[in-house]
């Protein structure tokens, strides 16, 4: 991926090296970024992976943003490389359905950095908790298509997200979907190498990361948009675990026990030496949904592919009969629009993460 410091000349953040973070020398510091002193922090509205997030407005232009701070591990030492990790994906990265890097923006001090970013009126997480009417059939499938959009755009440029989750997912009032926090994200290489085993909140984690897969793959992104869309179309957590051997029962409950057969290489994995797999020889998606259509089981079954290898891509996926049979993805300016509920919290009523933040 390159030194991170040398890619982000264009902010300015002449950064040095040291003991396994960045610092930025102190007579560089501010270089062209501007003083977080002109946002006004209107409130607090969640917690990312790696800082606490406002939402702001730009004093220059009137504009509301967000404003991420940079959660400093060990402040004396500058800047984490998972923070800078971030800010270099960012500052490449633009797409509709990916969230924007606008700017960096420093405080007084060396711990006091800031990630503006496009504000983004609703999550998905919270809309899930709040709404009175779920999502209709064809306002999820407007949804996933974005994601699967965003996804195709972030694999293309050989980015893995990692952390693929409803409360991941924010929500412009036009109706536009964006991939959010890549604090986790990585750029994979050709070899693969390995990668943090540790990745991908519980209810969201592909099998073979679940059974301590050494490598990675775009794989593991697809099988959190299938556990999305099926928590969108249930109106409820599909596969909500309490522990990792539990995440694993309830994905062989609903899927059936894996076998060589089906995925090449499954018994060689690290950890299913030390689990006793449940026998269960059937697929019962089909009595989970028993009302979805035979294209939108077909989608849920290439994203649930055990194998990695056979999982659907986003490239694939965007090609579902599914998305292209009654009832048709509404436009997103169709959408509907909701109270804001990311506006009303309060700096100590942030994101609850009870419910979906189970790691």
């Amino acid at each position: 991926m390159g030194e991170p410091a040398e890619q982000l000349e264009p902010i300015r953040m002449k950064a040095v090296r040291h003991g396994g973070f960045f610092t930025v020398p102190e007579n560089d510091r501010l270089g062209r970024c501007r003083s977080v002193k002109e946002f006004e922090k209107l409130n607090r509205i969640g917690e990312g992976t790696y800082g606490i997030v406002y939402r702001a407005r730009d004093s220059q232009n009137g504009e509301i943003v967000a404003l991420k701070k940079v959660r400093m591990d060990n402040e004396k030492d500058g800047i984490p490389i998972s923070s800078l990790r971030e800010i270099n994906l960012l500052l490449k990265l633009r797409h509709p359905n990916v969230v924007e890097l606008k700017e960096v923006v420093v405080g007084n001090h060396l711990e006091s950095i800031f990630l503006v970013m496009g504000y983004c009126e609703q999550d998905l997480a919270s809309l899930l908790e709040n709404m009175q009417t779920p999502f209709s059939e064809a306002q999820v499938k407007c949804i996933i298509l974005q994601v699967l959009r965003g996804l195709q755009y972030l694999h293309e440029n050989f980015v893995v997200h990692r952390d693929l989750k409803v409360s991941n997912l924010l929500m412009t009032d036009k109706g536009c979907v964006k991939i959010a926090d890549l604090g986790l994200a990585r750029v994979y290489e050709v070899p693969l190498k390995p990668m943090t085993p540790k990745v991908v909140t519980l209810w969201y984690r592909a099998p073979e990361l679940l059974l301590g897969t050494k490598t990675q793959t775009t794989a593991i992104d697809m099988w959190a948009v299938g556990c999305i869309l099926a928590e969108l179309l249930a109106h409820k957590p599909l596969l909500p675990g309490s522990s990792e051997i539990h995440q694993i029962d309830l994905i062989i409950q609903l899927l059936g026990t894996p076998t060589e057969t089906i995925w090449p290489g499954f018994s060689k994995l690290p950890l299913v030496s030390q689990y006793t797999l449940r026998k269960q020889p059937y697929n019962n998606l089909k009595h989970k949904f028993p009302w979805l259509s035979e294209a939108g089981l077909r989608l849920l079954n290439f994203l649930f592919m055990y194998d990695p290898k056979k999982r659907g891509t986003a490239a694939d996926c965007l090609e579902s009969s599914y998305f292209k049979e009654k009832p048709l993805p509404c436009e997103p300016e169709l959408m509907p629009t909701f109270p804001h509920h990311r506006n009303k919290r309060s700096s100590k009523g942030a994101e609850n993460p009870a419910k979906r933040s189970k790691v």
